[in-house]
């Protein structure tokens, strides 16, 4: 028997969460539901843990969008279909016809969600089911959010103190089960904030994750340096880290 395929499906509502699920249930049981986000952040975290074949996002969600986890997950090296779902019938849905990507608006009709399964199992039956990475970056372009302030200063508590370290001076982020390490020009110091909401304070332009686990300034990077075939460790700029890259990430760092 073939292996189902995975989807993801995020939504910070629990209602449209739980009927896309039943829909999904009724129009296509074998495909298997490996994970319910509540949030952006919580998806992108997700997606790394569960590498689904599909991901359904809802546009508008705190933290990190639907658009903002699907620009990052197509620079992976295999990312999802992804399919948006939104209340909004706005005129950029129209751009979502031309193939790279498909929507639904909610709530959630089986009729056009079939449609939109249709579309998938086809797409997923072809020799290289992943989306055209070209088209899917020009339309993330066309409806990207506006830019993000400059991020406030990383607090770190040091015994009575708090420390406020530029996110400019950071050189990576490492994330154990309870802190996340910052390795700073000036030193090192432990914060709580996890992994996940980082990436919604810090520009994704500057700030590379390239591990469940690690997010690496892309001004420290020295070069990239391919250990086998599947395995990518990063060296810094005046330091003797190596970082690892996870397969995941690997295309990242291509070459001319």
């Amino acid at each position: 028997m073939p292996t189902p395929f995975t989807a993801l499906i995020a939504d910070d509502e629990d209602a449209p969460r739980e009927q896309l699920r039943a829909a999904l249930a009724r129009l296509w049981p074998e495909l298997d539901l490996v994970a319910a986000s509540a949030n952006g952040a919580e998806a992108w975290d997700d997606c790394l843990a569960h590498e689904p074949d599909i991901a359904f996002l809802d546009i508008r969600m705190p933290g990190l969008t639907g658009l903002e986890v699907a620009r990052r997950l197509a620079a992976l090296a295999a990312p999802p279909l992804i399919v948006f779902v939104t209340a909004f019938d706005d005129h950029a849905l129209a751009a979502f016809d031309a193939g790279a990507v498909d929507y639904v608006l909610k709530p959630v009709d089986d009729i056009r969600l079939a449609q939109a399964l249709a579309r998938l199992r086809a797409r997923l039956a072809q020799a290289a089911p992943a989306p055209d990475a070209a088209a899917l970056q020009q339309l993330l372009a066309r409806l990207a959010p506006p830019p993000r302030p400059a991020p406030r200063p990383i607090q770190a508590g040091v015994g009575r103190e708090v420390h406020l370290i530029p996110a400019d001076e950071v050189i990576y982020f490492e994330a154990d089960q309870r802190y996340t390490r910052v390795v700073h020009h000036g030193g090192e110091a432990l914060i709580r904030t996890p992994l996940r909401e980082l990436l919604t304070q810090l520009d994704p332009e500057q700030f590379w994750q390239i591990h469940r686990s690690v997010l690496v300034n892309s001004r420290c990077i020295a070069r990239a340096v391919r250990v086998d075939e599947g395995s990518m460790v990063l060296t810094l700029r005046g330091r003797d880290d190596r970082l690892p890259v996870s397969r995941q990430f690997q295309a990242l760092f291509k070459g001319q």
